[in-house]
């Protein structure tokens, strides 16, 4: 009986959608840069502290008008706001829940006060450590009916904003789907978007493929089976992860080795490659575990196999804006509806002391918004500051500005 209740409220949610779908907030989007999720990362055993969470999101601490007239100054006309969901759903908040969201909402009306436009991120984390990480929320059904609440009270304190200068993003790179079952996320994905626009009818919202957000698992969603026309789409792409993640410790037990590579990874820059790859071979040879060693030269051979040129590098780039425009236009959707919601080049990871050279940030970076501009996608870089950091870098320090000027002088 419980089972045929689900069901039926979820009818009725989606037959309520298509009654009256949302004609459009008349909001679009262009050039947008990520803010930061966290600065300080505070422990879940401190979330029932005030102090420690708010203001929410945390970059409210030290970002304020003038810094976001910089951004519209330099070129973007939105910004991309990243909200763990994880507070909201730990108990620990529970009395000051309601001052949590209202921070959210000023969060909000700082940045369009200020001209710029806001796309609110449900910014999941895949981290085993938190009470309701993106692996939990993907596998336990009780914590995504409750997210499905959260998406719920988000959207409706949102409703009340301009609908021409705001959009929500229903989940960050979810893990559904990553089994091979596209099924499973395509089932969620209309429950999130059920939940979205019960709550606010005018609103645009933001919705992505599973497993992580990538163009393949957005190609494998069928837009007709969602009753509206205020939809973005969005995908993101790092592609090739090699040179876009070097030294992240956080991503797997090879790219840790992965230091110095340039971007391009040709022509002017071979000395620098060749120099770089016999160090990265160093390491592994002498660092990585035994059993390891001779796998991971191989794969690095492999992955350096595939951007040697610029062919192949372009071809490495291009294949996941390929995707999304194919599949935009097998479905008759506009280009303009589609967001490269997140791309960007590691600056430098955390408590390590290489840094990536800017010049070859700028250089991606300048390479990426061609190719998304190209195809009639709007963007979004990440991010404000930290590892990926465009202005800011780690304790407050200032990013070097050659991507910035990146920005600064697109047509």
């Amino acid at each position: 009986m419980s089972r045929l209740i689900k069901i039926c409220a979820m009818v009725i949610l989606l037959v309520a959608a298509a009654i009256a779908p949302a004609h459009g907030g008349g909001l679009s989007l262009k050039r947008g840069l990520n803010l930061d999720i966290w600065d300080t990362w505070p422990p879940e055993d401190r979330w029932n502290e005030r102090a420690t969470l708010l203001p929410f999101p945390e970059w409210r601490r030290k970002l304020g008008v003038r810094d976001f007239k910089k951004l519209k100054a330099a070129g973007f006309d939105f910004v991309r706001i990243p909200i763990d969901p994880a507070p909201f759903l730990s108990p620990r908040t529970e009395p000051f829940r309601d001052a949590l969201y209202a921070s959210v909402l000023q969060s909000v009306q700082l940045v369009t006060g200020t001209g710029l436009k806001a796309v609110v991120d449900l910014h999941t984390i895949p981290s085993d450590a938190r009470s309701s990480g993106s692996k939990k929320i993907a596998e336990d059904a009780a914590l995504f009916a409750r997210y499905l609440d959260f998406v719920r009270a988000m959207a409706r304190m949102l409703a009340r904003e301009n609908p021409k200068t705001l959009a929500m993003e229903l989940m960050n790179e979810p893990l559904a789907g990553c089994d091979g079952n596209a099924a499973v996320w395509a089932k969620r994905s209309r429950q999130l978007f059920a939940a979205a626009r019960s709550s606010a009818p005018r609103l645009t919202l933001v919705m992505s493929g599973g497993c992580w957000s990538g163009a393949e698992s957005l190609a494998e969603i069928d837009p007709s089976t969602y009753p509206d026309d205020n939809l973005l789409w969005t995908f993101h792409s790092y592609a090739p992860f090699l040179l876009t993640h070097q030294g992240a410790g956080w991503a797997g037990d090879f790219i840790p080795y992965v230091t110095g590579l340039p971007y391009p990874p040709f022509g002017k820059n071979e000395a620098e490659r060749d120099i770089a790859l016999a160090r990265i071979r160093d390491r592994i040879r002498t660092e990585a575990p035994v059993g390891r060693r001779a796998g991971l030269l191989s794969y690095l051979d492999e992955l350096m196999a595939e951007v040697d040129t610029a062919d192949e590098l372009e071809n490495v780039m291009a294949e996941p804006f390929g995707i999304a425009a194919g599949w935009a236009d097998r479905h008759g959707i506009d280009r303009g509806k589609i967001l490269l919601g997140e791309f960007g080049m590691i600056r430098q990871e955390y408590g390590t002391p290489q840094i990536m050279k800017s010049t070859w940030r700028a250089a991606y970076i300048a390479d990426m918004t061609r190719l998304a501009e190209r195809h009639g996608f709007s963007w979004s870089i990440w991010g404000y500051g930290g590892a990926f950091g465009i202005v800011e870098a780690f304790g407050g320090q200032k990013s070097e500005t050659d991507v910035l000027d990146i920005v600064r002088n697109l047509p």
